[in-house]
């Protein structure tokens, strides 16, 4: 016989009130997924390279027309709140200093995967896809591939790419603006 036990479950609200009252620390490296408290796995040096690359690149390219976030909180929803390695937002004047970003506010999310990919596939993927997050790039590092996924729909994107070296890469939201998957691989 198996007994269910109740979890409990807690909002953004909730999560940042702990910060607030000490039980969560900076020194805590954790987001919240589905309401559960979830620790995130150590950066090791590729993985800092690629994501400083990748903010380079990025902020090159989009300066006047999107900011960059690098490994900060996007409200998924009242349960979730992920911080993706990057995120290509909408521009805001006030840089979301009065409102932390949404998946309302992304054009695109970047997570880079060293240890995390089947995490970020199969747990990350599905949220951002669900809150309507229009695109999710994947650098996958293990097997140096890079992974976009455009469109989603329900829990998950209706077409995924597999680029390698040398292929070119563009943002749905800016078809015209083309990167090297080299760029973010490193």
């Amino acid at each position: 016989m198996q007994i269910e036990v109740a979890k409990k479950r807690f909002t953004v609200d909730e999560y940042y009130r702990m910060a607030d009252a000490g039980i969560l620390t900076a020194e805590d490296r954790v987001e919240l997924i589905d309401g559960e408290i979830i620790e995130k796995s150590p950066v090791g040096s590729r993985h800092v390279g690629c994501v400083i690359r990748a903010n380079q690149v990025l902020t090159t390219a989009f300066t006047g027309k999107a900011l960059l976030s690098v490994q900060s909180p996007l409200r998924l929803s009242n349960y979730t709140e992920p911080e993706p390695d990057l995120a290509v937002l909408k521009p805001r004047p006030d840089y979301y200093s009065t409102k932390k970003p949404s998946s309302e506010d992304a054009f695109l999310v970047i997570e880079v995967a060293d240890t995390t990919l089947r995490y970020d596939r199969n747990v990350k993927l599905p949220r951002y896809a669900a809150a309507g997050v229009p695109e999710v790039w994947i650098e996958n590092l293990e097997d140096d591939l890079l992974l976009v996924y455009p469109d989603p729909a329900g829990n998950s994107y209706t077409a995924s790419l597999t680029l390698g070296r040398g292929d070119p890469v563009s943002l749905a939201a800016f078809p015209d603006i083309v990167f090297k998957v080299d760029d973010f691989l490193g």
